[in-house]
């Protein structure tokens, strides 16, 4: 995995210096530094701003004892994104500003989900569906009649059976 990581690291570099001096010779070295530059005050802009508002997101979700779903992991794309925004490089720019503004961070949310889901054991792939009924029997078995987990005298039972969808070796997803 390691090794992985190495070569795509390097590849990324390679691709980076050539954009470079493809976009220098298009339109002058100079021109290419202020881009470089212009590009790297921009991630810092948009990381500031973008960031504080998944931060304040983050924090109102915590005050209201929320689960923080999305927002840690839009926290995330957005503190990627703006060190890919932040470093030379005009294709680490692109993938930066595709994780940074809020229209296209659900494209790389959606990559980066099927690209864990391809990556997990089938029997933990999605979707599952669990159907539940409610009824109020009183509970057997070691409980016994009497114990009530709802505490207020009648007993809170839910039964429920978990149905997975089983697919066919070949099939996508």
């Amino acid at each position: 995995m390691g090794h992985r990581v190495r070569v795509l690291a390097g590849l990324w570099a390679l691709a980076e210096v050539v954009v470079f001096v493809l976009v220098a010779g298009w339109i002058g070295v100079g021109w290419t530094l202020l881009a470089t530059l212009a590009t790297t005050a921009l991630g810092w802009a948009l990381l500031a701003r973008q960031g504080a508002r998944a931060l304040g997101e983050l924090r109102e979700r915590a005050r209201q004892r929320r689960p923080s779903g999305r927002a840690v992991g839009d926290a995330g794309l957005i503190a990627v994104g703006g060190v890919l925004m932040v470093l030379p490089g005009f294709l680490g720019d692109v993938v930066g500003l595709l994780c940074l503004l809020p229209p296209t961070r659900f494209l790389v949310r959606g990559l980066l989900g099927r690209a864990v889901a391809s990556r997990l054991p089938a029997g933990l792939r999605g979707p599952v569906r669990v159907r539940s009924a409610r009824t109020e029997e009183p509970l057997g078995g070691p409980f016994g009649t009497g114990a009530h987990a709802s505490g207020f005298g009648r007993p809170l039972i839910i039964e429920g059976e978990v149905v997975r969808e089983e697919r066919s070796p070949g099939a996508p997803g």
